[in-house]
């Protein structure tokens, strides 16, 4: 943990049907410019402790997932350790850790986000991540 600087928000926006026509493989559906938004600021390591923090979602309002960091399948150590094992981490790397269940895709009926829908992400501790889904231009 002290090779940690900090924490942030971030809203891993992925192209569910780009994802599906890659057979299942999720790196392109997840690697398109400007789906990774962060912020809005980062948090020392030294002033916050991640080991039980609310982390939320909204979409227009409306409550999407509530959880905290206690229930992350990996801790922030071992995601460290996995990640290093086979790729080299140098400072400034920014590791995103997963989300708690509630993803749009994952719903029944499945929620997609649409172009104007308004997404928060919530952190306690952290702040609030607020982006607007914009169409293609």
């Amino acid at each position: 943990m002290g090779h940690v600087f900090g924490y942030t928000c971030a809203n891993d926006v992925s192209v569910r049907d780009v994802q599906r026509r890659h057979g299942g493989q999720w790196f392109k559906g997840k690697n398109f410019d400007t789906h990774l938004p962060m912020g809005p600021w980062i948090v020392t390591a030294d002033t916050l402790d991640p080991s039980d923090l609310a982390t939320r979602s909204r979409v227009n309002g409306l409550a999407k997932q509530d959880s905290r960091t206690k229930y992350m399948v990996f801790k922030i150590p071992r995601l460290i350790a996995e990640i290093s094992a086979g790729c080299e981490l140098w400072p400034g790397d920014v590791i995103i850790t997963g989300t708690p269940a509630g993803v749009g895709f994952a719903r029944t009926p499945p929620d997609y986000l649409r172009v104007g829908d308004v997404i928060e992400i919530e952190i306690e501790g952290i702040g609030v991540l607020r982006n607007t889904i914009k169409g293609r231009t």
